[in-house]
């Protein structure tokens, strides 16, 4: 079974100095019927105005990443952390018990990044920290692994049962994903357009999945995607 949702159906909230896209309730925007998918609790499409960002607050008991389009991302914790996130890196915080940090654009120009959201495997984990870069090479025409909870391949580890793909499909480029009985998949359409699985999307977008065998990619304009490999649960 495939269900469609466009971008357009997003919750919005513009702050001004930040322009956020919520797939899932999140803050004053509440859906019912989008408040996670499995163990995906949040995928909010931020735009950050040059010179501003979140100030320091608290998370906890919650598998946190960051996947940057443009720009810069400057982080910093109360775990010792001090950095930039760029285009093509992933950043994983796990906050587990409790971790304090600060997202800001330091940059000249604005920041436009994807801020997830994973419910962990179980509450009370030690904070933690980890950024990886995976150029666009390695997702040229494939699903490249960029989280699980193994580290497989090089991702970042996420303590949940998820597998994260990153992928770029332009003109003629396809490519496939296998799902094992009983997964769920959902696949996020970061910007431009394709199809999955025969249906048209395009930026924003997103397809979730349930009780399909496999995950296809193809006829890509420019496109990049995330899809999300998952274990159901209500």
């Amino acid at each position: 079974m495939l269900t469609l949702r466009r971008s357009e159906d997003r919750g919005h909230a513009n702050h001004g100095w930040l322009d956020s896209h919520h797939s899932f309730s999140f803050a004053e925007y509440r859906d019912d019927d989008h408040v996670h998918f499995g163990p995906l609790r949040v995928i909010n499409e931020d735009r950050i105005e040059a010179g501003t960002g979140f100030g320091a607050h608290p998370h906890r008991d919650m598998e946190i990443i960051s996947y940057v389009l443009e720009g810069e991302l400057a982080h910093e914790d109360s775990m010792g952390n001090k950095v930039v996130i760029r285009p093509g890196e992933v950043q994983r915080m796990s906050a587990g018990t409790g971790v304090v940090h600060s997202e800001r654009n330091n940059a000249n120009g604005k920041t436009h990044f994807l801020q997830i959201w994973v419910i962990p495997e179980r509450a009370g984990l030690k904070p933690g920290y980890e950024q990886k870069e995976f150029p666009d090479s390695d997702k040229r025409g494939r699903l490249r692994l960029v989280g699980s909870r193994d580290g497989a391949e090089g991702s970042v580890v996420v303590h949940q049962d998820i597998r994260l793909y990153a992928g770029l499909i332009d003109g003629a480029e396809e490519a496939s994903l296998a799902v094992a009985a009983g997964r769920i998949v959902y696949v996020h359409v970061v910007r431009g357009a394709l199809d999955v699985n025969g249906t048209a999307v395009r930026a924003g977008d997103a397809v979730m999945m349930r009780e399909e065998s496999v995950v296809k990619l193809d006829h890509g304009d420019h496109a990049e995607v995330l899809v999300f490999d998952l274990p159901a649960f209500d």
